[in-house]
């Protein structure tokens, strides 16, 4: 048994009989599964404990000066920094709502953490695309799930026009927070990203990462290495065919005298290091995150494509982007291995079809390569996050079964050499994953870490891209008793501690390090709570200790309007 419970039907040399992606997402969560089809067919709610009012609040007041709140328990007197949370948070503008998750305003929340106690403060970032609903009263730009209010002013050459302006777009980045240097900015998927002040959220500028760099898009989660480097993957056309590129904003210029103090060279001299053509010239994969090791960058191209002919037709129409992605069920995962060196590819693999929005983290062991992946069978949560399907989750079974994430590993040989096609490729040891070839390309199975849900996972940073053991993550597998649960995972024993409160809605949990660690998981993880229906007005920073998974103390605060649940964040210690 591994995880819980799963089998894992695998022998050395066997490649035919290890699961596929599909057969081990929906063989896991057996117990959960057997409650659902009781639940189902008893006629009762199938998520009773999922409390969804939690991800369509709107804060209705900011929070400008820092609040004081009441504090259980101990918060280390060591713990001195800021924490910064980034999510929707406003979901309505007039008599118009945003339809999906992804899509309400960017509000920025900040706990400061000083001589053990906590603060707290909320801001909306002051984006183009906010002071334009705000001053219309309604919604002028188009998000990920939800189409603009049409000016009926506007011809549609007009409207067509201001699509491909770069200023018209939406700049809502709601997503995530990322260090540049000393500099904080918010990021989305779109090339706009904001600088925030971290001391109290205020909006400071904002950068067009394409007026630096040839790209059109990027991913929401870049790296930074320990030298102070960014790395991202972006799109960009390269003879009118998008490719996969590999963006680096260095830290090694900071030494030079900035112009000015919005400028920052890391922008200036930022690079593409590498590009991947696209499998299909009019169909590029969606992309959220990447991986990155100590030789190598690795591309995840899955088939959860964008179809740029209909991206065309739905800005003229007035339509949101969700409507041109497409999921081909029948098509492989590619995983593209491209030097950090020379930036050409060295080895591309392929798996069976998965949709993912997070890679864990990965590295490089005995001639292989391991990286480790929220997976889900299909792209179908995306749909499912659309506002009338969360509210018709309790009563639908398929829904509850495409939210099914797992954590899966993938080991990827680097030096592949056997020549039977039946043989396991994959010979490091203590790994059940498996690979073959399949023609000239080397096909990978991966093998499961826990028999848990996940997603938002983060590790020690210490350990990006090297072997690491432990992760942390939140578990959404939401027919259970607590339908939203923060998870440790050791990778080496393949057991797991959890954290849990009735009606409490963690958020993605923050390693923090504590001084003089010896050890991996030696520190404090750092999750945001609210809670749910009657307790809107609070919000928590709960502090667990990460060797025990138990709670050290919280600091909870009593807020003028309702908290919504945020999405990522990143703690510094420098403020």
């Amino acid at each position: 048994p591994v995880g819980g419970g799963m089998e894992f039907m695998f022998k050395k040399g066997n490649v035919g009989s290890v699961n596929t992606i599909k057969q081990i997402l929906e063989s896991s969560g057996t117990a959960g599964q057997a409650e659902l089809r009781r639940r189902l067919e008893a006629g009762e709610p199938l998520s009773p404990e999922h409390d969804r009012s939690v991800y369509m609040r709107t804060c209705q007041k900011e929070i400008f000066e820092p609040i004081h709140g009441t504090t259980t328990g101990t918060i280390p007197s060591w713990l001195q920094g800021t924490l910064l949370r980034n999510g929707p948070g406003k979901l309505k503008f007039g008599d118009s709502s945003y339809q999906h998750a992804f899509d309400g305003s960017a509000l920025l929340h900040r706990f400061a953490i000083k001589n053990g106690e906590v603060t707290y403060q909320c801001r909306f970032l002051d984006t183009n695309t906010y002071r334009k609903n705000s001053a219309a009263n309604r919604i002028v730009v188009s998000e990920f799930g939800t189409r603009a209010v049409p000016d009926p002013c506007q011809s549609i050459f007009s409207r067509l026009s201001t699509w491909f302006s770069i200023e018209e777009s939406t700049d809502n980045a709601n997503v995530a927070i990322y260090p540049f240097h000393d500099q904080f900015y918010c990021f989305t998927e779109t090339t706009k990203i904001h600088r925030i002040d971290p001391t109290n959220l205020d909006t400071l500028d904002w950068v067009d990462v394409s007026k630096h760099v040839a790209v059109v898009n990027h991913t929401a989660h870049p790296h930074v290495t320990q030298d102070g480097s960014v790395y991202n993957q972006a799109m960009s056309i390269q003879g009118s065919r998008p490719h996969y590129s590999i963006v680096r904003f260095p830290s090694q210029v900071l030494g030079e005298d900035r112009k000015s103090e919005k400028s920052n060279p890391m922008f200036e001299c930022a690079e593409i290091l590498a590009s991947v053509k696209a499998r299909w010239p009019f169909a590029p994969s969606y992309m959220h995150s990447f991986g990155l090791t100590d030789n190598y960058f690795i591309i995840i191209e899955q088939p959860f494509s964008i179809s740029l002919p209909n991206m065309v037709k739905s800005k003229l129409k007035g339509e949101p982007l969700s409507g041109c992605l497409r999921f081909f069920k029948d098509e492989d995962t590619l995983l593209h291995v491209v030097e950090r060196t020379s930036g050409k590819i060295f080895r591309t693999y392929s798996a069976d079809p998965f949709f993912f929005f997070h890679t864990i983290n990965q590295f490089e062991s005995d001639d292989h390569l391991v990286i480790d992946i929220c997976c889900y069978a299909d792209s179908t949560v995306v749909d499912n996050m659309y506002f009338r399907s969360l509210l018709d989750e309790s009563k639908n079974f398929d829904y509850i079964q495409a939210k099914r994430s797992r954590p899966l590993r993938f080991v990827l040989p680097l030096a592949p050499t056997a020549a039977d096609v039946n043989a396991n490729l994959v010979t490091l040891e203590g790994s059940q994953a498996a690979a073959s070839w399949r023609g000239t390309q080397v096909h990978v199975e991966p093998e499961p870490l826990c028999d848990l849900g996940c997603e938002m996972p983060r590790f020690n940073y210490d350990c990006l891209g090297k072997p690491y053991r432990y992760f942390y993550a939140i578990s959404t597998d939401v027919e259970l008793e607590h339908p939203v649960t923060l998870i440790k995972v050791d990778t080496r024993t393949r057991t797991n501690k959890t954290w849990s409160e009735p009606k409490a809605f963690p958020s993605e949990p923050i390693f923090v390090p504590s001084p003089g660690a010896q050890h991996e998981d030696d520190g404090v993880i750092l999750s945001a709570l609210v809670w749910g229906r009657g307790m809107e007005r609070q919000v928590g920073l709960l502090v667990l200790d990460a060797s025990t998974f138990r709670e050290i103390g919280r600091t909870v605060f009593e807020t003028p309007s309702p908290v919504p649940k945020t999405l990522h964040g990143w703690f510094t210690s420098d403020f």
